[in-house]
């Protein structure tokens, strides 16, 4: 009988998920306002939030959240909570992305200026359909680039096909404004094409940009090759203060890395490297090594669905223990195979500030996703992501991925399709 009883209070036990306890909203807020005071592309529109502005709104929003999400918990008192934790995650976070996109907050009086200066700092033709952009248009368009007295630091020319007549009429007016320019987004703008038009327009636009000081630089999608690459010769060579720098879906190929690697100066303030499907391979990742070691203070590389294998993985590993700032990092889609995984585990024990982590489809196998997980169980307190997809996982190798999850507060861990 006493037996009996024991056993029917074991299984009617359990578990409270609940309210929160005060460590856990503690740390919450101490996540959003990193949130809010780091770069983001929401940032460079509407600006970037104080510290203690964020601190601020930081605790207001985790009041908000959890009183809605306690209010829902009360309705189903003998629930485990899980409703309630969901709901507490996704207003928090739908709080957190409308003070972003708000930015920092001004009184009544300064609300019109802002609007005025945001506007006046930021010239963008990128939306609408991608068109062909011929001389004619190409005045209109860039008229106000050439008002005096215009305050414009950052132009976004994508999705816009810049023809020979169209570079032409953009050189004079670029060149008036070149040394207040910041941040450059030529992305997507020779589509279409020939290829002996497209490289003179790309020469045209680097000669006119050279010796901008920028901090941000968007060459991506523009099928550019080591030709590509070496038509923007001029203005790579002139930057020694970028901060972020994207290559994605350029065709960047082992010559193309490598005149990457020869062209820039200086990438000591690079923070932001972004090389995503290219053709690089192993020769290529070996030219991306050098520019990553340069690189110390990087927080955010993507070297993504490169065709990257075990050689070139080894030389990335090797080259990234000199970033101990990073904090997203993303290999997605490569051939790294379990050698190059394990001595990239040695890099990411060194990474306190890692949050995202994406190495899907690496060939990790279950002695490479021990070896990760074994690294970051010690280190990165802060994850936030890790996705491990595609990687032929076992039993065996999930067992010590528990162990890491359980170690980290907000792990979000994805292995879907294994």
């Amino acid at each position: 009988m006493g037996s009996g009883t024991q056993t029917f209070q074991h299984r009617s036990l359990s578990v409270k998920l609940w309210p929160p306890s005060h460590s856990t909203r503690l740390m919450l807020v101490e996540r959003m306002t990193k949130n809010l005071t780091t770069p983001s592309i929401f940032s460079r529109k509407c600006g970037l939030l104080s510290n203690d502005e964020a601190d601020e709104d930081a605790k207001k929003m985790e009041e908000l959240a959890f009183a809605a999400a306690d209010q829902h918990y009360k309705k189903e008192p003998d629930g485990d909570g899980s409703s309630a934790v969901q709901i507490y995650a996704k207003e928090s976070s739908r709080l957190m992305l409308e003070v972003i996109k708000r930015g920092p907050k001004v009184n009544d009086g300064e609300l019109a200026d802002k609007a005025t200066d945001l506007r006046g700092t930021i010239f963008d033709i990128s939306g609408g359909h991608r068109e062909f952009i011929e001389a004619e248009e190409a005045k209109e368009l860039l008229r106000p680039l050439g008002e005096p007295g215009n305050s414009y630091t950052k132009i976004c020319f994508s999705n816009r096909s810049f023809g020979l007549d169209a570079a032409n009429v953009a050189a004079p007016i670029l060149s008036t404004i070149k040394d207040q320019l910041t941040e450059v987004d030529l992305s997507d703008f020779i589509a279409g094409r020939p290829e002996s038009e497209a490289l003179d327009v790309m020469n045209i636009f680097s000669s006119v940009l050279e010796g901008c000081h920028l901090r941000y630089l968007n060459l991506s999608n523009n099928a550019l090759g080591e030709k590509g690459v070496r038509s923007f010769g001029a203005l790579l060579k002139s930057q020694n203060s970028l901060q972020e720098l994207y290559l994605m879906n350029d065709g960047i190929s082992e010559e193309a890395a490598r005149a990457v690697s020869e062209l820039i100066p200086s990438t000591e303030k690079l923070k932001v490297l972004h090389f995503h499907n290219n053709m690089t391979g192993d020769e290529g990742a070996f030219a991306i090594s050098e520019i990553v070691k340069r690189s110390c203070s990087l927080e955010d590389f993507r070297c993504s669905s490169t065709r990257v294998g075990t050689d070139g993985g080894l030389a990335l590993a090797e080259a990234l223990k000199r970033c101990a700032h990073l904090k997203k990092l993303d290999l997605r889609d490569n051939m790294f195979g379990v050698e190059a995984e394990v001595a990239l585990s040695k890099a990411i024990s060194q990474f306190t500030d890692l949050t995202e982590v994406y190495l899907s489809y690496l060939n990790l196998e279950d002695e490479g996703t021990e070896a990760l997980a074994k690294a970051l169980k010690h280190s990165a307190p802060s994850l936030e992501v890790l996705e491990m997809a595609g990687n032929d996982i076992t039993a065996k190798g999930t067992a010590s991925l528990a162990a890491c999850i359980a170690s980290k507060q907000f792990l979000e861990l994805k292995l879907s399709r294994e």
